[in-house]
């Protein structure tokens, strides 16, 4: 639903743990948006150094009429970790904040899982709200109700699932977003057309210069669709258990890149951008997608200013820490891939000869 304002609202349908997603300009001072999802009790506003300087106050501002204290962490990657986890435990437990409080995360993917996972754990569960800042956490990661922190071994491998009581994804915010983190989300929404809906897939490769200049109605349309496309799979598999493992086209060989190169060093966009040209050449080699299809990928991935190629990391080496993906079932190794453009599978029946090749293949030259 639109309405002029340029508002667009959805729910996440989980039955008495449904909730809005609102996505458009200056929703993030949208008091009203809240009044009744969000609990009485005080409000933890979780943010990093880089945001709050920038939207604290408005969020503060919104949050009136409760006791809001505020935790500023670190801006990062390197900085999803158990010890930044414990950071807001112990911001909660000092402050003695009780079962009917909520925490906030105000800015990107690592802010979104960090302050989740610890509502999650705190007093067994609190209520979450997300306020996502990037264009990436506003179509993906602020959506769903994974939680988690980062592990050498492995990306995300300590976390719960915890839904949020509402999503407010203002596209104000993306304004002040470096260019190459607002390409690092584009990933994420390529992703959707890739696996859900060719219609979609299509709509962005016209509309992808649009996209890049922050055209106002087209990125709020490519938001709002990319988030009906994962409510509908989260209300159909919220564990996933079955459907919501396509949500991770690419992010299996992604994860890879992203622990090898050291967390941080490449964005999780740019790595899932990667992830998704090799599956999309392993889906062609396995005989699946036409060499035009593998084309298109490859383009529209280049024309969002993304990396088509990952680093030169030896092809053992990369599939060695694919092993550590939370989709391995019984020490096989399974990987969401394309039949269509638009239609995505989980396969654990890929060849290793072939996936080394992949692997070897799409990587830049030493």
């Amino acid at each position: 639903m639109k309405t002029p304002d340029g508002l667009r609202s959805l729910r996440v349908g989980l039955g008495d743990r449904a909730y809005p997603i609102h996505v458009g300009p200056g929703v993030l001072s949208r008091a009203d948006l809240l009044a009744d999802c969000l609990p009485g009790g005080d409000v933890l506003l979780v943010s990093n150094e880089t945001v709050a300087p920038l939207y604290l106050e408005t969020a503060r501002a919104t949050l009136a009429g409760r006791r809001v204290e505020t935790l500023v962490l670190p801006d990062g990657e390197a900085y999803k970790t158990l010890e930044s986890f414990g950071r807001v435990l112990d911001a909660l437990a000092s402050g003695r904040f009780h079962r009917d409080c909520c925490v906030a995360a105000l800015g990107g993917g690592v802010i979104g899982d960090l302050a989740g996972f610890a509502a999650a754990s705190y007093q067994r569960g609190v209520a979450l709200l997300q306020l996502p800042t990037t264009l990436l956490a506003q179509v993906d990661s602020s959506v769903g109700g994974k939680t988690a922190v980062n592990h050498p071994v492995g990306k995300n491998l300590i976390g719960a699932f915890h839904q949020p009581v509402a999503v407010l994804a203002d596209t104000d915010t993306l304004a002040t977003l470096p260019a190459r983190e607002y390409a690092a989300g584009l990933a994420e929404v390529i992703k959707y057309g890739l696996i859900l809906d060719a219609d979609f897939l299509a709509w962005l490769e016209r509309h992808m210069p649009a996209l890049l200049a922050r055209a106002p109605g087209p990125v709020a349309e490519a938001i709002a669709r990319s988030c009906d496309l994962k409510a509908r799979v989260v209300a159909e598999d919220e564990r996933e258990h079955g459907r919501r493992a396509l949500l991770n086209l690419g992010h299996t060989f992604g994860h890879a890149i992203e622990a090898l190169a050291g967390y941080g060093e490449w964005l999780h966009g740019e790595a899932v951008a990667v992830g998704m040209v090799m599956a999309a050449e392993t889906s062609h080699r396995l005989g699946w997608i036409a060499a035009a299809d593998l084309a298109r990928v490859r383009s529209l991935v280049s024309a969002a200013g993304l990396p088509v190629a990952a680093p030169d990391f030896a092809p053992e080496a990369m599939l060695t820490a694919m092993g550590m993906d939370k989709k391995v079932i019984g020490g096989r190794l399974r990987l969401v891939l394309l039949r269509t453009l638009g239609d995505a599978v989980v396969s654990a029946d890929v060849p290793r000869e072939l996936l080394l090749g992949v692997l070897s293949d799409v990587r830049r030259a030493s």
